[in-house]
């Protein structure tokens, strides 16, 4: 896999990677999320996010939404905890287009009050849609109890409080601060040369190009930078029909050489396949839970291991206990070599699944390179898997998956 990674003398990182399709992929990256608010802004982010989208100096709503749609091609953008992404599917002769107005978005966009007024009322019903989804909602809920004062307890949709008081000009100073070249990569995965691409980012994002990019470079710190709730155990009085549960502890950060260790754990644990212990144990063998998953999301200055399921109120505690027995299990005993390769097997199959899908790989080097300053080939991800032994996995679990080290929410 050929990527080619550079930094132009504006200071925006720049991705590419040649692929032999009609279909071309580009993407904005921007280190702007929700950890980047204050409480009385919570939501400004991807508050902004919406609004770039209603108008620029070039454009209208209408014209932006039209813009791409009528070749055929989409446009859309989200926004996490530490980043907001734009980004833009089109044909491939379409990508000149789609970088542009990647840049018309990100630099040019005016804020409209009136249209600030009826994003604030979407966003307001999509925080609304959120409470009567306690499956999603118990999510921020349990950030906001374990992280307490930390910016990652904040939810990305924001409070209803704090997304009305944002105005025009909190955006245009949150963008200004946030919004500017050096915060930011680019990235496309195209039928196209890499210097048909670098030229085009050139050309709307400005500066001539520097042969390497610069590396991130920092040790994995396992002291979190939070400060840990007193509570263990925290139950909810809900009116749904199941209870919900998320158990879960902050994790190793993106640095940590172990993140990748722990993803292996995850996936064994409670990954997408139905063959995960979890899974097996839960929902298979006992029948108590539809659904059941582990999820670890790595931040770059800590982490979360989480695992969730729903069930029936009156078998909570039983599939709690059942779940204590099966971390007891994995951080007591190293796991058998025909076990573990299996396990490898079936994250490296998943890895490829994913990394064959071009909008995925678009955003993902994206995203790698505004952290990390590099994008490492699929075949290193690889080999660093293939190298993970279970003495380590078993030291990781030891570490981590200790249920009186964990904490618990529970909707009931």
């Amino acid at each position: 896999m050929d990527i080619t990674v550079k930094r132009l003398d504006s200071g925006i990182g720049y991705v590419f990677r040649k692929i032999s399709s009609p279909v071309a992929y580009c993407a904005l990256s921007i280190k702007a999320g929700t950890r980047d608010e204050s409480l009385v802004q919570n939501g400004i982010a991807h508050l902004t996010e919406h609004m770039l989208f209603k108008g620029t100096t070039k454009r209208g709503a209408k014209r932006i939404n039209n813009f791409l749609e009528k070749l055929g091609g989409e446009l859309n953008a989200y926004t996490t905890k530490e980043e907001t992404v734009i980004h833009a599917t089109v044909l491939k002769e379409d990508i000149g287009k789609a970088v542009e107005l990647l840049a018309d978005l990100a630099f040019n966009s005016l804020y409209p009050e009136k249209e600030l007024v009826k994003e604030k009322d979407i966003v307001l019903d999509e925080i609304a849609s959120y409470k009567d989804s306690p499956s999603e909602q118990i999510f921020d809920d349990f950030d906001e109890y374990l992280f307490g004062d930390h910016p990652l307890a904040m939810p990305i949709l924001g409070k209803p409080k704090s997304v009305k008081r944002i105005s025009v000009n909190d955006i245009k100073d949150f963008t200004a601060k946030h919004y500017t070249l050096s915060n930011m990569t680019f990235s496309i995965v195209a039928d196209i040369s890499d210097a048909r691409g670098e030229s085009m980012v050139m050309k709307h994002f400005g500066g001539g190009s520097i042969v390497s990019a610069t590396e991130h470079v920092a040790e994995g710190n396992p002291v979190q930078l939070v400060v840990l709730p007193e509570w263990k155990e925290k139950r909810i009085l809900r009116k749904t029909y199941q209870a919900h549960c998320v158990v879960g502890v902050p994790a190793f950060d993106l640095y940590d050489a172990r993140r990748l260790p722990l993803a292996l754990l995850t996936n064994i644990l409670g990954g997408p396949a139905l063959n995960s212990k979890l899974n097996l144990v839960l929902r298979e063998k006992h029948a108590m839970a539809y659904t059941v998953d582990a999820t670890y999301t790595p931040y770059t200055d800590t982490g979360l291991f989480t695992i969730y399921f729903g069930t029936d109120k009156s078998n909570i505690d039983k599939c709690l206990d059942i779940l204590d027995k099966e971390l007891l299990a994995i951080r007591s005993k190293e796991l058998s070599p025909s076990f573990l390769k299996s396990a490898k097997k079936q994250l490296l199959g998943q890895l490829a699944i994913a990394t064959d899908n071009a909008e995925s790989q678009c955003l993902s080097m994206g995203k790698s390179l505004l952290f990390y300053g590099k994008v490492e080939p699929i075949e290193l991800v690889r080999e660093k898997i293939g190298k993970i032994d279970s003495v380590e996995l078993l030291e990781i679990a030891s570490g981590l998956l200790d249920r009186d080290k964990m904490f618990t929410l529970v909707y009931s």
